[in-house]
């Protein structure tokens, strides 16, 4: 009986051995074939550029093509079905960004669950959003901002890249924390609605420092503040939201997702080399002069903050009552 015992399970341990090999084989093969990186957004745009960025830096690290794919539409959803949708094999992977925490909300009926179906690889970078005026506004700070929203409710038009956009919910954000009443004012993407704050359309807008930072610059827009925790280093002049309402913090960021099932050592191997690019001189200064800062995470990390921005956001979306167009 012994003999018999001990012969199972030297069986089941060899069987147990064998089970583990194709999940280690794909690890040390991956990538086999050429990899995709979904984009959601149309090329030219700042996810498009991370993409392209991390993309070369993987291809020439893993020696496989990381091909772009961008299937722009339906504020991002419909990328991140294509690859909830794909094999789970580490060939194809999505970029995240704020639009995914905030749709988890904003839709009430998704064809899949973001937090469920996506899996966290990897944290790119971080940036914050700027909060300017036309110059023809007369409030030149947050203080005199929210003291004239207060006095003239519904004056203060606020542009925005769309309903439900990162840009939308910062200044949503901002109206429930400083408790004034701005009127909203949705364009088709950040440009049309740069183009109205310059021309005097819409008083006031919060837009990605790396688009506007040359209008502020020229003095064709007046930058009252930044909305991340800390002041931005290309405008070390301007304050945050945060130093005149405690606890205001609204930021772009990006990263890397992959289908849920993916296995670990693929999620592993990726997350290395991404976060070797970010401390790659190269790729810390071309990420800086898009004016985002290089931010490195594990998995279970990035998979954390990922969650307290759905959390977030989806609290925000709820009070300002806030439904997809």
């Amino acid at each position: 009986m012994k003999l018999v015992r001990r012969q199972f399970l030297h069986l089941a341990a060899g069987a147990a051995a064998l089970s583990s090999l194709p999940r280690i084989s794909r690890a040390q093969t991956y990538p086999s074939r050429p990899v995709r990186i979904v984009v959601g957004f149309p090329p030219g745009g700042v996810t498009d550029l991370y993409a392209r960025l991390i993309g070369q830096w993987l291809s020439e690290r893993f020696g496989q093509p990381f091909v772009i794919e961008n299937r722009p539409g339906a504020a991002n959803n419909i990328a991140t079905e294509a690859v909830v949708r794909a094999p789970a094999d580490g060939h194809t992977l999505l970029m995240l960004n704020p639009t995914n925490a905030i749709n988890a909300t904003l839709y009430e009926r998704l064809n899949y669950n973001f937090i469920r179906d996506i899996a966290p690889v990897a944290s790119l970078a971080r940036s914050p959003f700027v909060m300017e005026v036309n110059p023809s506004v007369p409030a030149k700070s947050v203080p005199e901002v929210i003291a004239y929203g207060k006095v003239n409710p519904g004056k203060l038009n606020m542009g925005s890249a769309g309903v439900g956009s990162p840009l939308h919910v910062a200044g949503e954000l901002f109206k429930m924390t400083a408790g004034i009443n701005m009127i909203h004012v949705p364009y088709r993407g950040s440009g049309p609605m740069l183009t109205d704050l310059l021309g005097g359309q819409v008083q006031l807008a919060f837009d990605p420092i790396s688009s506007s930072i040359e209008y502020i610059r020229a003095g064709k827009l007046r930058a009252l503040a930044v909305t991340a925790a800390a002041r931005a280093d290309v405008l070390p002049d301007i304050p945050t939201v945060g130093e005149f309402i405690p606890g205001y913090e609204a930021i772009d960021w990006s990263g890397v997702g992959v289908p849920r099932s993916t296995p670990d050592a693929i999620i592993a191997k990726l997350n290395a080399e991404i976060n070797a690019a970010l401390v790659n001189p190269k790729v810390m200064t071309r990420l800086t002069d898009l004016g985002s800062t290089p931010t490195l995470l594990s998995p279970a990390d990035f998979g954390n903050f990922i969650a307290e921005e759905t959390e977030k956001w989806g609290k925000v979306v709820k009070f300002a009552g806030i439904k997809a167009e």
